[in-house]
């Protein structure tokens, strides 16, 4: 079969394969991903979209953990969230546990942002995934959830 919707086997064992078209089609859905971000927000990227959602889950965090829980240079996450701070969406308090250190937290635009993408998001998934059977979708879940349960080496 060719395409980028078959199996890819070129000979070799069939979990070999199958692993090939898994890394080809997630290398697809992360440049889809990082496309759409842009079209739902033009500033705001998909690495900032997952600052923001992990600032919101977190109630507010420092840079530092930003960039150790996203394995992530510490350089990378102090632009973005320079950015951010910018745009007005995220701002830096004192840590009540800690006054020498800065926490990062959603402002109230923040929010109000983050809560449209993630509504606009939710709704380009649904249309995507509608023709798809519930034990489909179920087992597709089941599936991401447990490959990204697995802690990572070397991403």
């Amino acid at each position: 079969m060719s395409g980028r919707s078959g199996t890819g086997r070129r000979g070799g064992d069939g979990a070999g394969a199958a692993v090939e078209v898994i890394q080809r089609e997630m290398t697809v859905f992360a440049r889809r991903a990082r496309a759409a971000a842009g079209r739902m927000h033009p500033e705001l990227t998909l690495v900032s979209y997952t600052l923001l959602g992990h600032l919101e889950e977190s109630g507010g965090c420092r840079a530092t953990d930003l960039a150790a829980h996203y394995a992530l240079d510490k350089s990378t996450v102090s632009r973005q969230v320079s950015a951010l701070e910018r745009a007005g969406l995220v701002e830096r308090r004192p840590d009540p546990e800690d006054l020498r250190v800065q926490v990062l937290d959603l402002t109230a635009a923040g929010r109000s942002v983050l809560a449209q993408v993630t509504e606009r998001r939710r709704t380009a998934f649904r249309e995507r995934l509608a023709d798809w059977e519930a034990e489909d979708l179920e087992r597709f879940a089941a599936y991401l959830v447990r490959y990204n349960a697995r802690p990572a080496e070397d991403d």
